[in-house]
């Protein structure tokens, strides 16, 4: 126990136990309702922010805050296992930094997927609860199951799950939802609790071109700064 605990305090695992010892500080507060369990939480999609980007990487349905510690347990067991299996067997010196710094990344990459897969099957069974069934939703594929009125106000349920939870859904006019149409959430409407929705091919189109964007602005930053050099 002591070597674990030796090790857990050596760079880089002392960072995830660091970043792990504030989560469960979080948690503990989430546990007696003084912290928010949407914390890093949106209204909406539509601007970068900590939630879309997890969204974007395979996150959506669970809260940003629980996604996170799930990614920060596995990295951190895997940084904890390279540190005594590897690095405390080689006399490092000072390349114990820059040999630190990849290990982190190369832990968290190697995590996201993983724990993006062990979200996608803890979500389903979160959905039961009213607290996950909020904001992080945003993201989420429903199916259209009843339109009202006008067509303005709909139902929906989660899609792939076999108790789907049933979302109210508000439309505008000119963008009425079809009844069996798969549309993804993209903004919270707290005051009415309900959800705006869009097309799912329109929102996997509109994730292409952002992404596009994205890549084009970070190419034409590079083109810059290499001509100022």
């Amino acid at each position: 126990m002591q070597h674990v605990i030796h090790a857990a305090m050596q760079f880089p695992s002392i960072v995830f136990t660091f970043l792990l010892g504030l989560l469960t500080l979080y948690w503990l507060l989430v546990i007696i309702r003084i912290a928010p369990l949407e914390l890093f939480e949106r209204d909406s999609l539509k601007e970068d922010h900590l939630a879309s980007t997890l969204v974007s990487l395979g996150f959506a349905g669970v809260p940003a805050t629980l996604a996170l510690t799930i990614i920060m347990l596995i990295a951190g067991a895997l940084t904890l296992a390279i540190e005594m299996l590897v690095l405390s067997l080689l006399p490092l010196g000072l390349l114990r930094i820059p040999v630190g710094v990849l290990v982190l990344w190369g832990s968290l990459v190697i995590a996201s997927p993983v724990a993006a897969v062990l979200c996608q099957a803890l979500h389903r069974g979160l959905h039961r609860y009213r607290p996950f069934t909020r904001r992080c939703l945003l993201g989420e594929t429903v199916v259209v199951t009843e339109r009202q009125g006008g067509g303005e106000v709909a139902f929906a349920v989660l899609d792939n799950e076999p108790n789907g939870a049933a979302v109210k859904l508000l439309s505008k006019a000119n963008a009425l939802p079809v009844q069996g149409e798969r549309r993804v959430l993209v903004k919270y409407l707290p005051a009415e609790g309900a959800y705006r929705s869009v097309s799912e091919q329109e929102y996997l189109e509109t994730r292409t071109r952002l992404s596009k964007l994205r890549l084009s602005q970070k190419d034409r930053s590079s083109g810059r700064y290499s001509a100022s050099h």
